[in-house]
């Protein structure tokens, strides 16, 4: 039987989520690709993220209920399209004309080395374990990594997609 805690978390995630529909695409034309990320924590500062450099939307891949209190309000502003399967997001957003940008800590490709399309797709996987994918079944990729000079393997994940984002915008302003 669920928690008392739990229960509440799911009505609010359902009623957050009503209020999504009515969501505006943000002023840029790029996406973010959430593929099976843990719904806690940084699901909803990612939407927060994406609110503050004007996400067009945010495709959630296998992801469930999260609460979004952290997102401060932007799960209400910025649009969240969700999707069973990788292949279905790759699917619609390919047909809308988007390139996609898989971030993987071991890239050889550094983000700062690209120019980034209008259209971008920024594909981010779960921090433990990885892809629900195999990037090798998709010959559309480019994988990237964010420069890192410490001894940490890698960003969280909202951490890691606020700074593609903030490349993005800095290259398109």
């Amino acid at each position: 039987m669920a928690s008392r805690c739990d229960r509440n978390l799911l009505l609010r995630y359902r009623k957050e989520r009503q209020k999504n529909v009515l969501a505006k695409p943000g002023q840029n034309a790029f996406v973010l690709i959430l593929d099976q990320l843990k719904p806690g924590f940084n699901v909803p500062k990612i939407f927060r993220s994406a609110e503050a450099f004007g996400a067009a939307a945010v495709h959630l891949v296998n992801i469930g209920p999260f609460d979004p209190a952290p997102a401060k309000g932007s799960f209400r502003k910025v649009p969240a399209v969700f999707h069973e399967t990788f292949a279905s997001c790759h699917q619609v957003l390919r047909t809308e004309g988007y390139q996609f940008f898989l971030l993987s800590p071991d890239a050889e490709k550094s983000l700062c080395q690209i120019r980034f399309p209008e259209k971008s797709a920024f594909i981010l996987g779960h921090e433990e374990f990885g892809f629900s994918f195999d990037s090798g079944e998709y010959d559309d990729f480019e994988a990237l990594s964010i420069p890192q000079f410490g001894s940490v393997q890698s960003l969280n994940v909202s951490i890691a997609t606020s700074v593609v984002m903030y490349e993005y915008i800095r290259q398109h302003t």
